[in-house]
């Protein structure tokens, strides 16, 4: 596993420096979105809804529209004003009793792995949680925005489980639970009988995605019989590459680009080795402007 963040649990005058790895992973089975006839993949194209023309992504800002229609467009200059978290420091703010945090509140979980010389104070935090049967609440800042999140222990490892904010909770608003429901005593025996008849020591490893092992098999099934066609090859426009979907293309193109400008003629004025090579850059950019269909461009986040 490759760590997306490094930096210190911090609290009190204790300081563990940690690396922070994702926890799980989608084992999701993916598909592209084809025409039926050929298998032809589907491209998204950006284009404005009053005019259907193209819109660079340089064109693209971010735009917020209020109940009384107006809409208010923040470009990157504004956003580069804002106050973003960029330390790289877990800020213990308390250590509160597990069953105090409602689960609604997880969002998403993390490894922490200590770094060599931080091995006995994570050892020291990972016990002081067990003991005292506590969660640590703490903020921390990833991908540029602070969050809140608790730090809890799973075999002998930290988990760091990032939480939405309290106001992200939905209150529910069911009429019907306000109602009165008379439940007889025989009643709820028979719920708590069968309750307890279904009672198991909870195993995780006894669960399974059904749904993916039979999506699975059919696609495997259809190989083997073959019930497959070549895969079409999209075509290059002249001035506009096909979205860079891996980095074996991204590396590809990058090596046509500099062949292609080592040929310039030789009375042009030969760069400097650590010049920027303008063309490849250019034409990096001009293959971003349609996207394939399962890609999610990482560049510019979404405009609103």
């Amino acid at each position: 596993m490759r760590a997306m963040w490094s930096g210190a649990v911090s609290f009190g005058l204790v300081s563990v420096p940690v690396k922070l790895y994702t926890a799980t992973s989608s084992h999701d089975i993916r598909f592209h979105q084809v025409r039926a006839s050929d298998g032809a993949r589907i491209k998204y194209r950006r284009v404005a809804a009053t005019d259907g023309e193209e819109v660079e992504y340089a064109d693209i800002v971010k735009g917020y529209e209020t109940e009384d229609g107006e809409l208010i467009m923040l470009t990157e200059e504004d956003l580069d004003q804002l106050p973003i978290a960029s330390g790289h420091e877990i800020d213990v703010v308390e250590f509160v009793p597990g069953d105090q945090i409602d689960p609604l509140l997880f969002d998403k979980s993390y490894y922490l792995e200590p770094e060599p010389k931080a091995a006995k104070p994570y050892a020291l935090l990972r016990e002081a949680l067990v003991q005292t049967d506590r969660m640590a609440v703490v903020k921390v800042a990833l991908r540029q925005r602070e969050t809140m999140a608790v730090l809890r222990v799973r075999g002998k490892v930290i988990v760091l489980q990032t939480m939405i904010w309290p106001d992200e909770v939905r209150t529910p608003d069911f009429d019907i639970l306000d109602s009165d429901v008379e439940l007889r005593p025989q009643e709820l025996k028979m719920a708590a009988s069968l309750i307890e008849s279904l009672g198991a020591e909870f195993d995780p490893s006894d669960f399974h995605d059904e749904y993916r092992d039979a999506v699975a098999e059919m696609i495997e099934r259809k190989r083997t019989t073959g019930e497959t066609r070549p895969a079409p090859v999209a075509e290059q426009p002249a001035d506009e590459g096909d979205s860079m979907t891996d980095l074996l293309t991204a590396l590809q193109r990058s090596v046509e680009a500099a062949k292609a400008s080592q040929k310039a003629p030789e009375k042009q004025e030969k760069p400097a080795d650590d010049a920027p090579k303008e063309k490849p850059a250019a034409r990096k950019r001009s293959s971003k402007k349609a996207d394939d269909a399962d890609e999610k461009p990482t560049r510019r986040r979404k405009a609103v």
